[in-house]
């Protein structure tokens, strides 16, 4: 009985040791490539992890340049607006610039001795007619270019004529022929001069 019960253990130990080696897989080669796929399924999880990353950074990259590219619109259309403000008045102001200069040139050829009151109050009305004038210029930032004596300066100046003028330095404005006016120091118009060799 004894060895009756040897053969049946021996029995049972070889049924469970078939059983483990049924449930491992059966050869080492099937056992590498589970391993193989698993290692390339984490390479092809990585691959996505990195892509994904580099939408991400892409996006922030592009988000990043459209604030910026909203920001400097809004800048541009404020600057816009300001100049729009500061030089909305410019073509009323050029149409302006000659009833200043006929003003002027009526205070220059006016007679300075005259008797008649008629003509002294006419001319004082002229004149009080101009310096309120030129007042409302200054007021609204229209400023005259007057260069006589200075240098002769291209962006400001357009020169009429080249005289000889031995007692001034070469190249200076020596005559205003019409005075020059800038709006919010750009230039208007340029003033008309004669200018020294």
């Amino acid at each position: 009985m004894a060895e009756e019960n040897r053969k049946e253990q021996d029995e049972k130990a070889a049924q469970e040791q078939t059983e483990e080696e049924s449930s491992q897989p059966e050869t080492l080669a099937d056992a590498e490539s589970e391993q193989v796929a698993e290692v390339g399924s984490s390479d092809d999880l990585q691959a996505q992890i990195d892509a994904l990353q580099q939408e991400l950074t892409d996006a922030k990259d592009q988000a990043l340049r459209t604030a910026a590219e909203a920001q400097n619109i809004r800048r541009r259309a404020e600057i816009d607006a300001d100049n729009a403000r500061k030089f909305a008045v410019e073509r009323f102001a050029k149409d302006l610039l000659p009833v200043v200069d006929n003003l002027e040139r009526a205070l220059e050829n006016a007679p300075q001795d005259h008797a008649d009151d008629a003509v002294k109050a006419v001319l004082e009305g002229v004149e009080l007619t101009y310096r309120s004038f030129a007042d409302m210029l200054e007021k609204h930032n229209l400023k005259a270019i007057n260069p006589e004596g200075e240098p002769f300066d291209p962006q400001l100046h357009e020169a009429m004529s080249m005289v000889e003028a031995p007692g001034a330095e070469p190249n200076s404005v020596i005559q205003v022929v019409q005075k020059g006016y800038t709006l919010n120091e750009r230039l208007l118009r340029a003033a008309m001069v004669v200018v020294s060799k």
